[in-house]
């Protein structure tokens, strides 16, 4: 198994299909990546060569961020919206859709389950 940016590829699929198992690499730019590279797009993780496997290597470090270093800029720049107390940083804080989708309805997956009405009991009901 082919460990590419601290992620562990499967050797049975198409190196195209493999390097999108790396945070911040989609179909897209995994073909750049090969094209780079001068490999093959439809050969296997387990027919890479090592030299092959180091020049993927190589152009991922150089030109893209990916996994940790990703996903540690995503989080300062929602950190960064929330501190500077912008629109998009209040809905991040509050739990909101950020780009502008409607809440009256849906938007369940960003606001979470709601509570719904509840029907208090009354403690000590008056004797009649």
């Amino acid at each position: 198994m082919a460990r590419i940016a601290g992620v562990d590829l499967p050797n049975n699929k198409r190196a195209e299909i493999a390097l999108t198992y790396i945070f911040g690499i989609g179909r897209t730019r995994a073909t750049d990546i090969l094209k780079k590279c001068d490999i093959d797009l439809s050969k296997r993780m387990k027919d890479l060569t090592d030299k092959e496997l180091e020049s993927i290597r190589k152009e991922i470090e150089n030109n893209y961020k990916v996994e940790g270093a990703l996903r540690q800029e995503i989080s300062q720049d929602i950190k960064r919206l929330i501190s500077i107390g912008c629109y998009r940083g209040i809905r991040h804080r509050k739990g909101l859709p950020v780009r502008g989708q409607r809440t009256k309805t849906n938007a369940r997956t960003r606001k979470g389950k709601g509570k719904g009405s509840v029907k208090l009991k009354k403690k000590n009901p008056p004797k009649k």
